[in-house]
């Protein structure tokens, strides 16, 4: 049996689990009239989820006071089409950081205030099926509430995305995509050129920073490339500088090493862009 804690709202409430402990259940319906220890049956809820993480129940109770039923429902359908999509269930914290997010994004936006979102090339080419599941997201949204909703939010929803599906922390994830940026600044400036961000070279350079950082995160280190290393040494020292440069300042931003291999792969990346 599962027993009502709390009914947060007419359409969700917290409830005892035999086998999950405290779950949050939501349906239609489902809070009215709802005491504490009163028997509700799994069927009737349209979706359940674990909020494992006391600070994330005390945000999501405080999310339901000021955000509307009817918007708890619309972001559970979009949490589901996620879901679906990528054939995972998400870490619950998206119920939370996605909700609140976009409830005051689109506050903002009505309200007639912009929004500004200066990564957000950057975060199209690191996690493109994510980006893409988010520009249905804004569609979707953009027909429900009637509203235009800015291209620079599409990036802030693949951020989420990407953050519950990896299990990462949204601020974490967030250095990276700004290490990029700031990186790509140093090239430009360093090569003395303008970077096409449409241009393919630009993408593969981006993408592959994106993955250099998550093995340095990760320990997971290269094989050297002693050989190759001296022959681009010789043959591109202006790139191959400029990639050790790069190397000492994500080394400095993530306080990890970056092995020497990285070296190799960067200046092979630089050099397309520049010849380009």
């Amino acid at each position: 049996m599962i027993y009502v804690k709390k009914a947060l709202n007419n359409n969700v409430i917290i409830a005892e689990h035999p086998e999950y402990e405290e779950i949050i259940l939501i349906g239609k319906g489902l809070g009215f009239g709802k005491r504490p220890g009163d028997t509700v049956a799994g069927e009737q809820a349209e979706k359940f989820f674990v909020l494992k993480n006391t600070e994330e129940q005390k945000q999501y109770m405080k999310l339901l006071e000021y955000v509307d039923e009817s918007f708890i429902a619309l972001m559970d359908d979009i949490i589901t089409r996620i879901e679906e999509r990528f054939k995972v269930q998400l870490n619950e914290h998206i119920h939370v950081g996605l909700t609140d997010h976009l409830f005051f994004a689109i506050k903002r936006i009505r309200e007639g205030l912009g929004v500004k979102n200066p990564f957000r090339k950057e975060t199209e080419l690191a996690y493109p099926k994510e980006y893409a599941m988010a520009e249905e997201i804004v569609e979707s949204l953009s027909d429900q509430l009637d509203l235009t909703i800015p291209e620079g939010e599409i990036g802030f929803i693949a951020l989420h995305i990407h953050s519950a599906l990896t299990n990462r922390d949204l601020a974490e994830i967030n250095k990276d995509t700004q290490l990029v940026a700031s990186l790509v600044e140093i090239i430009e400036e360093n090569l003395k050129i303008t970077v096409d961000k449409t241009d393919m070279n630009y993408l593969r350079l981006v993408r592959h920073i994106h993955h250099a950082i998550e093995r340095v995160q990760s320990g997971d280190y290269m094989e050297e490339q002693e050989t190759l290393k001296n022959v681009l040494q010789e043959q591109y020292p202006v790139c191959y500088n400029l990639s050790w440069k790069l190397m000492k300042v994500m080394q400095q931003k993530l306080k990890k090493p970056v092995p020497d291999a990285e070296a190799v792969y960067l200046t092979l990346h630089l050099q397309r862009l520049m010849k380009r």
